[in-house]
């Protein structure tokens, strides 16, 4: 385990890196809108379960694979962009069904869905593995031994802070969804809305390079 100062120094550093709206802030923000409070929340769950994958890659060293080979990087970013636009033409394409059904959580397999939907997102999100592979070392003591565990333990508080601070979008997304769910137009339209944000945010990804 990494020493308490840099345990410290690491959590206020995951605090302040997660408080900041991101990719992921609109990710969850716009499932929640569109699929309820607990849709928005199992995305959350899913996402930083894929996240906390990269963590234990990273850990054994294949994060440094995607941090060196522009080919590796390109091929997972492409895949993550491709996955999060046809998740925002699902969305726009169901969006009557959407707003009739009021959560998704409820059909069957609908949380499964959710979590496993949130899980590729992170998984196949390249960004975080080049920020372990870069962050998560300085934060760790090799005269102490057993790097790989110091990583996955710094993984773990990263994984923590991003859970409890993405859940608080997630809430306030799914609550101003459940206020709006009295008329089925405003539904179809935040659903709708919902979709064009994934997709948006899979054309940046398929834009952006390593240093954006």
């Amino acid at each position: 385990m990494p020493p308490t100062d840099h345990l410290l120094e690491f959590t206020l550093t995951a605090l302040v890196l997660v408080a900041i709206p991101g990719p992921s802030v609109l990710f969850v923000v716009s499932r929640g809108v569109a699929l309820g409070r607990r849709a928005a929340l199992a995305t959350v769950l899913g996402n930083t379960a894929g996240v906390f994958v990269q963590v234990v890659l990273v850990s054994v060293g294949l994060g440094a694979i995607v941090a060196r080979s522009e080919i590796v990087f390109t091929a997972i970013k492409l895949v993550g962009a491709a996955y999060l636009v046809v998740l925002g033409i699902r969305m726009i394409r169901r969006r009557r069904p959407l707003a009739e059904l009021g959560d998704i959580t409820r059909a069957r397999g609908g949380t499964r869905g959710i979590v496993r939907e949130g899980f590729m997102v992170g998984l196949t999100n390249p960004k975080a593995a080049i920020f372990f592979t870069a962050v998560l070392p300085q934060f760790t003591d090799p005269s102490r031994g057993h790097v790989p565990l110091q990583l996955l333990t710094l993984g773990g508080i990263f994984a923590v802070v991003a859970i409890l601070s993405d859940s608080m979008w997630a809430l306030a997304a799914g609550s101003a969804r459940a206020w709006l769910a009295r008329s089925r137009g405003p539904m179809e339209a935040f659903a709708a809305a919902g979709g064009l944000v994934l997709i948006g945010l899979g054309l940046r990804l398929a834009v952006t390079g390593r240093s954006d």
